[in-house]
């Protein structure tokens, strides 16, 4: 550790305003509200003064270029997706060494590829990007979406394939919307918000709608087909069978995790009046159909189920009492993807599922007839799986990702003719990944409840305590899962320990871990991961002057509550993209939709939840507070810088120590995609102010 004697940061002034609301009998106080408004001229005069002051923090950091050098060297093997067959063409997504994003390419059968988007054509600013894009059934047009500065607000465009003609568009308002293809590539389904001049302001982002377009014609002639009068937070999906028979739309109310699912025949009505039937409503679970070439309908649900199920019915027997069990919930693994392999070189149709244990990814060959296992699917290692995806057509081939904490993402093929696996695709660069170790522990948290954490360090067992990373998420059932990461490889080659808690609120062991860390379980969550740092403590991995803590967007609201909570435990903090005011969360951006994850303000009983660890609401005067860096993106669309901001300037006043309190900020970028550039810079930082404040800068 270095010794150097620190000095207390010179923090800039900040107004604290006498604002409180009694909010269902408690007072509340508000004092830097006005840090909400970025276009105050009080808010831009003190966020250029925290840039100065961030400034005179990065002149201190001995890392920062050798860390921006090591993460740039091994992201340098670039990326490659899996092929995506429609007709003759083969659709497919690779990011070249020195790239800033990945670009989409086209094959006709054995011809040569040729590039359909390459976002930095579109803009050699490298502030657009490609948000999703999905190919007609038959290859021959592409509908794609884009944005600009970090937004996310995605505007839609149609390609002809053949031609790489811009052919319709642009189509606003379109940000999440997934794309339904007709057969015939003549109109497609969509989901997109109304227009914003029929609405107040504050409901603006909200108020989806699922239309038909027709393409290359104009967006006032779209028919709504679904969503009219419903909850304004709904997300909608939409989706239409290979052979254009069934159209399928499911909604929740905002990020929920059940879902409401329709069904409608096209065969029998118009395709701009389907007639749809109920599938699933007002139940408590996720549901989703998929149409098979054999006539069967398979259900993919955690109805009954939290770790998931597949079942199968038939067209019209849609009700859950029809559905017949194919492969049922496992005790011990998360069932995340199902593909059928058939075809004439089959002796019988076959199925590959893959799982998540633990975390840890798993697959199985099964019997398509009743389910029944044939054989564990041996993999490369202890990682995780994306896909298996299968040829929209049919066969005896499917392909998937692979992944682990010292693996670059490759793509496999599965061979069911002869059980092989195989790479298929490899990522056009080369990286040397230094050597490390990694593995999974158990600890018990507060309540006694055995969670799950991975350790990458330079050694299997802890030779010394070292500086520590501990990353932690823990919100909307996502699981954190072994895969390549040039900041982890960076910090552990450079000699310290990377861990990720794997704790309530994601989705590591099902839909019940989800839950057991939302709404009024959320500190769960907290306990969890101050349970991963003291066991990374006790087993002497670390120390607490050695131990930094790590998390964004959900997981910032993690590094918030962990800082006001226990900050004692951890000498260092980096809270990026946070939701920290856990009042007013509700008031900006996407906020309304997370409700159902969270708790809304607005009931006595959830205000109780968010009011008793809301960061902004527990900073407490006189507490020696960690080194704490705030990283905001003054795009971000989902959650407002605002929190930040205002978080940043009250433990500025409150903290009683020498360790600063910094906010990074940041323009022309948002919550999501970034060029690699500006990741390699942010990730190089984030590094080196670590660096700074465990000690790993004495190494």
């Amino acid at each position: 550790m270095a010794t150097t004697p620190v000095q207390r940061p010179q923090y800039p002034d900040a107004l604290r305003e006498d604002v409180a609301e009694n909010l269902h009998g408690t007072i509340v106080a508000d004092p830097y509200r006005w840090l909400e408004d970025a276009a105050d001229p009080r808010t831009k005069e003190w966020v250029s003064a925290q840039n100065a002051l961030m400034d005179a923090e990065r002149g201190e950091w001995t890392r920062r270029e050798s860390f921006a050098e090591r993460v740039d060297q091994l992201l340098q093997s670039g990326t490659v997706s899996p092929p995506y067959f429609r007709g003759n063409r083969i659709f497919f997504t690779r990011r070249n060494p020195g790239q800033q994003f990945a670009v989409l390419y086209v094959r006709e059968g054995a011809g040569e590829e040729r590039v359909l988007i390459d976002p930095m054509e579109l803009d050699p600013s490298g502030l657009t990007t490609l948000d999703a894009w999905q190919p007609s059934k038959e290859g021959d047009r592409l509908s794609y979406q884009l944005s600009e500065g970090g937004t996310e607000e995605s505007v839609v465009y149609v390609m002809d394939v053949a031609t790489g003609e811009r052919i319709d568009g642009p189509i606003d308002r379109c940000r999440f919307s997934p794309t339904a293809w007709i057969p015939g590539g003549e109109a497609f389904y969509y989901v997109r918000r109304i227009d914003p001049a029929l609405l107040p302001e504050s409901e603006a982002a909200f108020h989806r709608r699922v239309y038909l377009h027709t393409v290359g014609t104009s967006t006032d002639e779209d028919v709504v087909v679904f969503g009219a009068g419903m909850n304004m937070t709904n997300y909608y999906g939409v989706e239409v069978s290979r052979n254009g028979h069934w159209l399928q739309v499911s909604a929740s109310e905002g990020t929920e995790p059940r879902n409401d699912l329709w069904i409608a025949d096209l065969t029998q009505c118009p395709a701009d009046q389907p007639a749809f039937t109920l599938v699933q409503g007002d139940t408590d679970a996720q549901t989703s159909l998929s149409f098979g070439r054999d006539g069967r309908v398979y259900v993919f649900t955690d109805l009954d189920a939290p770790r998931g199920r597949l079942a199968v019915t038939a067209p019209g027997a849609w009700s859950a009492a029809d559905w017949t069990d194919l492969l049922p919930e496992a005790s011990d693994a998360v069932m995340e993807s199902v593909v059928v392999l058939d075809g004439d070189e089959l002796d019988h149709d076959l199925m590959l599922a893959s799982w998540s244990s633990h975390g840890i990814a798993r697959m199985t060959l099964h019997n398509a007839a009743d389910g029944a296992v044939i054989r564990e699917v041996e993999l490369p290692g202890a990682g995780t799986v994306g896909g298996p995806i299968e040829h929209i057509d049919g066969g005896p081939i499917c392909w998937f990702v692979y992944t682990d904490h010292t693996t670059v993402p490759q793509v496999y093929r599965f061979d069911a003719r002869d059980g092989s696996i195989a790479i298929e695709i490899s990522p056009p660069g080369f990286v040397e990944v230094p050597k490390v170790s990694s593995q999974q522990v158990e600890y018990t948290s507060a309540d006694g409840t055995v969670v799950r954490m991975f350790i990458i360090a330079p050694t299997q067992d802890p030779d010394r305590p070292r500086p520590t990373i501990l990353y932690g998420y823990g919100g909307f059932g996502i699981p954190l899962q072994p895969g390549f990461s040039a900041s982890t490889l960076a910090w552990v080659e450079a000699g310290g320990v990377w861990a990720v808690a794997n704790i309530r609120g994601g989705g590591e062991e099902g839909e019940d871990w989800h839950r057991a860390g939302m709404l009024g379980n959320k500190q769960y969550v907290y306990d969890d991961f101050h349970a991963a740092a003291e066991y990374l403590i006790e087993q002497g991995w670390t120390t607490r002057k050695q131990l930094g803590i790590l998390g964004g967007s959900n997981g910032g609201l993690l590094m918030g509550a962990a800082m006001t909570q226990r900050p004692d435990l951890f000498n260092a903090v980096v809270c990026v993209a946070p939701l920290l005011d856990m009042i007013r969360y509700t008031t900006s951006e996407l906020g309304p939709t997370w409700t159902v994850e969270y708790g809304d303000p607005e009931d006595p009983e959830q205000f109780g939840w968010l009011h008793a660890y809301s960061p902004y609401h527990r900073v407490s005067d006189g507490t020696d507070y960690p080194a704490t860096m705030f990283v905001v993106f003054d795009n971000d669309t989902r959650t407002d810088p605002m929190h930040g901001r205002k978080m940043c300037a009250a433990v500025q006043a409150a903290t009683g120590g020498d360790r600063p309190i910094l906010l990074r900020t940041e323009g022309d970028v948002g919550h999501g995609a970034r060029s690699v550039s500006k990741s390699v810079t942010e990730t190089a930082e984030t590094l080196a102010f670590f660096a700074r404040w465990t000690g790993l800068d004495a190494l």
